[in-house]
């Protein structure tokens, strides 16, 4: 690699990779936090992670400038886990979700985000907007006009500051500026200190303390692989996210494995598993953030936060970074997809509800993802239907029946492909010409089966015309009206 790719990819500009990390680290201690309690462990397990993870994924990760850390989507699986087994099962699930993702990546699943359309990812990016903002109202509900006023002031600064100079990020001026507003008034604020104790060493290395037995790899076993799902569901469809934000492209199988190799070192290093946080990386962005830079300095600041600035880290207060998330939400919702509700497909628009939808019923972004997924996939088998079609002629001196089949055959269209055909007329000979057609799966091939041994129970001869090389080969690995003694099931009914 040249030194001016290394450059472009580790800091493109050392200044702003520096503050925008500063800004996420900050930001990143409560959420860190909280994640912990959702999972039922300490506070230092999800800040040990934090740091393990952004620093491992910065050096391996495949997409430079996304935030990788311990999150919600992580720890609601592990509530289980921690509360039947106890925290050393938790560690040695993460390093087993670790290998899990490696060998991801070395299967290349990281390709397979291609097959997620774009409305399913608008709804995951919409989803996740309106959870984080959701995610937000404790801290604001119920806590006085002050903390009102304060957050508003937050987002004046985020929002005003830009217009008279970009030279330093807008969220960390409101968060240095609102915490000396909340300590030179003394005025009782929600603070980062009330959300949990902050550790004061640093992860050590130790291995998982548990029975090396089969016992323990059933138990483990499960909640790994959803850790993994989850963890590289997130974070793919987050970097394609950083990806149309940056306009520059990512390796999403070196992802797999940059994730990978982050649990492990989390799990190895007393945290919880993680992974891309759509929210710090889209704060990353916003402040300036472009290099791998922006993301080792994140995880190496949050240490010496937490470490040594713990006193001063605790008196931050709680408004100043509801206001940074608030703001989070507003850049990372897509308003667009909005106007593009009456002008784009119904189905496309359907698929964009139904995901989000589904994530805020559940809280699950995987499930959201999932039946976006599923529905995407059968509206496209549904329109590809509508471009199949079967037609005949008959030459009658030669008794021969031709049909000529066009378009797609698989399972949306095999049972009117089968229907296509009149198993009641009795010509010489059938040819079935398939040149404008493609066979795509056995149901497919097995529609032909049933067509071809049909009209040979009738004892009507058939020839088929015109198949392409790829139909071929699938017909003769899968089919079987062309294999001797093949004959119909039931007797031709």
């Amino acid at each position: 690699m040249s030194l001016s790719r290394l450059r472009a990819e580790w800091a493109p500009n050392v200044t702003r990779d520096l503050l925008a990390g500063t800004v996420v680290a900050l930001a990143l201690i409560p959420e860190a936090i909280a994640f912990s309690i959702i999972a039922g462990v300490d506070p230092k397990l999800g800040l040990y992670a934090s740091f393990c993870i952004a620093v491992v994924t910065a050096i391996a990760g495949g997409r430079p400038a996304m935030i990788s850390a311990a999150t919600g989507a992580t720890a609601v699986v592990m509530v289980s886990l921690v509360k039947e087994h106890g925290v050393p099962y938790l560690f040695a699930a993460t390093v087993l979700t670790g290998v899990i993702q490696l060998l991801a990546s070395a299967l290349r699943l990281g390709d397979l985000m291609r097959f997620v359309s774009r409305s399913v990812i608008t709804g995951f990016v919409n989803a996740l907007a309106i959870l984080i903002f959701m995610a937000q109202l404790p801290e604001l509900v119920g806590h006085g006009p002050a903390v009102y006023a304060m957050v508003a002031a937050g987002l004046g600064i985020i929002y005003l500051l830009p217009r008279l100079t970009t030279a330093v990020p807008s969220p960390l001026v409101a968060i240095i500026l609102l915490t000396g507003f909340a300590m030179a008034t003394g005025m009782p604020f929600h603070t980062v200190g009330d959300m949990g104790a902050l550790p004061s060493e640093l992860p050590h290395f130790a291995l998982p303390v548990v029975p090396p037995t089969l016992e323990t790899l059933r138990i483990i076993l499960p909640y790994a692989l959803t850790l993994a799902m989850v963890g590289l569901l997130e974070s793919l469809m987050t970097a394609a996210i950083i990806d149309e934000m940056t306009d520059t492209a990512s390796d999403k199988n070196r992802e797999c494995a940059g994730q990978g190799l982050a649990n492990i070192t989390s799990g190895l290093f007393g945290g919880m598993a993680g992974c891309a946080m759509i929210g710090q990386s889209v704060i990353n962005v916003s402040s300036g953030g472009r290099g791998r830079l922006s993301c080792l300095w994140a995880g190496l600041f949050l240490l010496f936060l937490i470490v040594v600035l713990g006193p001063w880290v605790k008196q931050i207060p709680m408004p100043a970074l509801v206001a940074v998330m608030v703001m989070v939400s507003i850049n990372t919702f897509q308003w667009r997809s909005l106007r593009s509700l009456v002008t784009h497909p119904r189905s496309s628009s359907v698929v964009m509800l139904a995901t989000v939808a589904v994530v805020l019923a559940t809280h699950d972004l995987a499930k959201g993802v999932l039946v976006g997924v599923i529905l995407s996939g059968l509206f496209f088998a549904q329109k590809v239907s509508r471009f199949f079609g079967v037609d005949s002629t008959l030459q009658e001196a030669e008794g021969v029946r031709t049909y000529r089949v066009t378009g797609q055959i698989f399972f949306a269209t095999a049972e009117a492909f089968h229907n296509a055909f009149d198993f009641r007329e009795a010509p010489r000979r059938v040819v079935i010409d398939v040149r404008d057609a493609h066979f795509w799966d056995l149901t497919g091939v097995n529609a032909l089966d049933r067509v071809v041994l049909k009209f040979r129970h009738h004892g009507v001869p058939v020839e088929i015309v015109g198949m392409n090389a790829a139909s071929r080969s699938l017909v003769e690995r899968l089919g079987r009206h062309d294999k001797p003694g093949a004959a119909l099931a039931g007797g031709g009914h």
